[in-house]
C-alpha cells in the first residue's frame, strides 16, 4: 500500500510524506526547494515530486492522498464554541455556524488541483481528511515504536478548530480524551507573546524559549493571561489571541494577535536584536506560564493514563519547546517520552499518512531516523562547484579528501567552524548532521563567531551540541533517548567547562546523541573528535543564514557558504575553502 501525506492545511509549513507498505520511504519540506522559508501558501509540489521519485512511484500507483484537515459537523462543540467566544467579532462567529467547513471545501479542492499537477489518478486514488489533531497525534503515537497504551499529548496554535488534544492509543486506534478549541488555545498565547517580543508568530516561538533563561519570571506575573475554567482554561481574549477590531495595529498598519491593552499593561513591543529588561523577564514569565499551564492539564487529564503506562507521544508546534520537554520528562510518571521531531505542522503530512495506513490495515514501522531528504553523489558535488565557479566571480578552491573524517576532524580542531554537507537531508527543524554546520566545542568564543559572522542571528541564541551515544549518559545525566535534539538536560557540572559553547545560560543543553546505525559518518567523525580534543562532542547548528530554510541541495550550500564567513565546506567527500591550498 502506498499512502502520500500532504500538508499546507494552515497556509505554512506545507511538507511530503510518503509511506511504502507502513514504512516511511521519504518526507521534506517545501521550503528546501523553493528556498522560500515556511512556504507560506504554497502547495506541496517539489516536495511530493521529490517523494515519489525518490521511492521511484509512479503518481498513479498511489493507493491514498492523505491530508491534515477534515470537516467539522455543526454537533461538534469545536465551532459553537468557537462562535461564542469570538462574539465581539460576529463575521467570524457566523461563518463558523453557517459556513464552517469552508477552508476544508477549499482544501479539498487544492489537493485535488496539485493531485492533477503531480499526475495522480483521481480515478484510481482515494482522498482522505484527517482531523489536524488526529494527524498531530498519529505522527507522534503511530511512530513512536512504543509497545501496548501509551498517553498522547497534541498541543497547537489550532487546527480546524481544535488547539489543544489529550488521549492514548492502544492497539493502534487514538482515543480522544479531552480537546480545547480556539481562542483558547495554550500555543496561540505564547505566539502572540512571541510578536509582542519582536519575532514572527509560527517562526520565533524557539527564539523566546532561547531568551528566557536570561530573565527572571518572577518579576512580572503573566497569570491574568489564562484562568481556570472547569477542568481546563480560558485565555484572556483581550488582551491575546485576538481577531478583528480587538488586534493591535502597529505603525505600518499591520494587526497582531494581541491587543491595545496588552500595549498598556507591559509597555511598547520589542524591536531590534537585543535581549534586555523588561523583555527578556516577558520572555521568561510566558515560558513559565506554558509550562505551569501544560503540566497542570498533563495532570487532570493523562494522569491516570500516564500512572498506568509510563510512556508519553507528544507532537504540535507546543512539543517543539524543549524546556517543557525537560520539565514533563522529569515527572515521575513519565518514564518514556517520545516527541515527534517534525512536531510542527509539516509533520502532519507525516501524522496524515500513517493515520490513514493504519486505518486501511497496515502495521506501521517506528521511526528510526529523520535523514528522508534528498541526497547527492559526489558526482552532483562536482558538477555543482563546476558550474558555480563558471559562473560566479568568487576564488576558492576544492578537494577530494582521501580521508574526509581524518581531514575534516583536523580542521574543526584547529578551531575552525565548518559547513558540513552529507547524505540525506532531514526531515523537520533540526539539522542532525545532514546539513549542519559545526565546531568543536571547546573552541573559546566559537558560538559568538558562528552567530555574528555565519548566521547572523541574535547572539544569546543557544548551539546544541552532538555527543557520541558511549558518553551521553555522563554529559546529560540520563540515559533517556534523545536522538532528535527534542529535550534539555542539566549539563553535568564535570562537562559544562569541557564544551561551555553548547551549554545555555541555565545549565542545559539540547542535545542530539548519535548512534552509529543511523549517522555512521558524523559519529565516525565525532569518534575522531574524541581521539583529538578528549571530547567526541560538536557544536551543530543548522547549516543556512538567518531567515533562510536549511540546505537542501550541493547549489544551496555553496550559496550560503559563499554569503557567509565561513572560511570551510564539506561537500560530501570534497573540501570546499575560500582560500588556496
Amino acid at each position: 500500500m502506498i499512502v502520500l501525506g500532504l500538508s499546507g492545511a494552515l497556509k505554512h509549513d506545507p511538507s511530503a510524506a510518503l509511506l511504502v507498505d507502513g514504512e516511511i520511504v521519504a518526507a521534506a519540506e517545501e521550503e528546501r526547494f523553493t528556498r522560500d522559508k515556511h512556504a507560506k501558501d504554497c502547495p506541496p509540489y517539489e516536495s511530493a515530486k521529490f517523494c515519489m521519485e525518490y521511492a521511484g512511484v509512479n503518481p498513479e500507483q498511489v493507493d491514498y492522498v492523505a491530508f491534515p484537515f477534515a470537516p467539522i459537523s455543526i454537533f461538534s462543540p469545536a465551532r459553537w464554541h468557537y462562535a461564542k467566544r469570538y462574539w465581539y467579532a460576529p463575521d467570524r462567529a457566523l461563518d463558523a455556524l453557517f459556513n464552517g467547513n469552508r477552508r476544508y471545501r477549499e482544501h479539498k479542492k487544492n489537493i485535488h488541483q496539485l493531485g492533477n499537477r503531480l499526475g495522480i489518478n483521481w480515478q484510481k486514488t482515494q482522498f482522505v481528511p484527517v482531523e489536524h489533531h488526529l494527524s498531530h497525534a498519529s505522527s507522534a503515537y503511530h511512530l513512536s515504536g512504543f509497545e501496548g497504551k501509551c498517553a498522547i499529548l497534541g498541543v497547537d496554535g489550532k487546527g480546524e478548530y481544535a488547539t489543544t488534544f489529550f488521549g492514548y492509543g492502544e492497539n493502534g486506534e487514538i482515543h480522544k480524551i479531552k480537546e480545547f478549541y480556539d481562542p483558547d488555545s495554550l500555543g496561540g498565547l505564547y505566539g502572540a507573546i512571541t510578536e509582542y517580543l519582536g519575532f514572527e508568530m509560527l517562526d520565533g516561538e524557539y527564539k523566546v524559549m532561547g531568551m528566557a533563561p536570561y530573565g527572571d519570571a518572577s518579576k512580572y506575573d503573566f497569570s491574568r493571561l489564562i484562568r481556570a475554567q472547569g477542568d481546563g482554561f480560558a485565555v484572556d481574549t483581550q488582551l491575546v489571541n485576538t481577531v478583528g477590531l480587538r488586534r493591535y495595529k502597529d505603525a505600518q498598519g499591520k494587526g497582531h494577535y494581541f491587543s491595545q491593552k496588552l500595549v498598556d499593561w507591559l509597555g511598547p513591543p520589542r524591536v531590534g536584536d537585543i535581549a534586555d529588561d523588561p523583555y527578556i523577564h516577558y520572555a521568561a514569565s510566558m515560558q513559565q506560564l506554558f509550562e505551569t499551564w501544560v503540566l497542570k492539564l498533563v495532570e487532570t487529564h493523562l494522569g491516570d493514563v500516564l500512572a498506568e503506562t509510563g510512556a508519553l507521544a507528544f507532537a504540535g508546534g507546543g512539543a517543539l519547546n524543549v524546556k517543557l520537554n525537560q520539565r514533563l520528562l522529569d515527572r515521575h510518571d513519565i518514564k518514556q517520552l517520545f516527541v515527534q521531531p517534525a512536531s510542527g505542522d509539516s509533520g502532519t503530512a507525516l501524522g496524515a499518512a500513517t493515520y490513514v495506513a493504519h486505518q486501511k490495515g497496515e502495521h506501521i514501522q517506528p521511526m528510526r531516523h529523520v535523514y528522508l531528504g534528498p541526497n547527492y553523489s559526489n558526482e552532483n558535488c562536482e558538477i555543482a562547484l563546476l558550474e558555480f565557479q563558471q559562473s560566479q566571480d568568487v576564488q576558492f578552491s576544492w578537494k577530494k579528501m582521501s580521508d574526509p573524517v581524518g581531514e575534516t576532524a583536523k580542521v574543526l580542531a584547529e578551531g575552525h567552524p565548518i559547513a558540513w554537507f552529507h547524505g540525506r537531508m532531514e526531515f523537520g527543524p533540526r539539522a542532525l548532521g545532514g546539513r549542519s554546520i559545526i565546531g568543536c566545542p571547546n573552541a573559546p568564543g566559537i558560538a559568538d563567531r558562528i552567530n555574528q559572522q555565519i548566521k547572523f542571528r541574535e547572539r544569546w541564541r543557544p548551539f546544541c551540541p552532538s555527543m557520541l551515544d558511549t558518553l551521553a549518559a555522563d554529559i546529560l545525566q540520563s540515559d533517556h533517548p534523545a536522538p532528535y535534539m527534542t529535550i534539555t538536560f542539566e549539563v553535568a557540572q564535570s562537562w559544562r567547562e569541557r564544551i561551555p559553547e553548547v551549554v545555555h545560560e541555565d545549565g542545559t543543553a539540547r542535545a542530539q546523541v548519535v548512534s552509529k546505525d543511523t549517522s555512521p559518518r558524523y559519529y565516525a567523525l565525532l569518534e575522531t573528535m574524541q581521539e583529538l580534543t578528549g571530547n567526541g562532542v560538536l557544536l551543530n547548528t543548522s547549516l543556512n543564514r538567518r531567515g533562510e530554510p536549511m540546505v537542501c541541495s550541493p547549489q544551496d550550500a555553496l550559496n550560503m557558504f559563499f554569503g557567509s564567513d565561513l572560511a570551510y565546506l564539506v561537500l560530501e567527500d570534497w573540501m570546499v575553502t575560500k582560500t588556496s591550498t
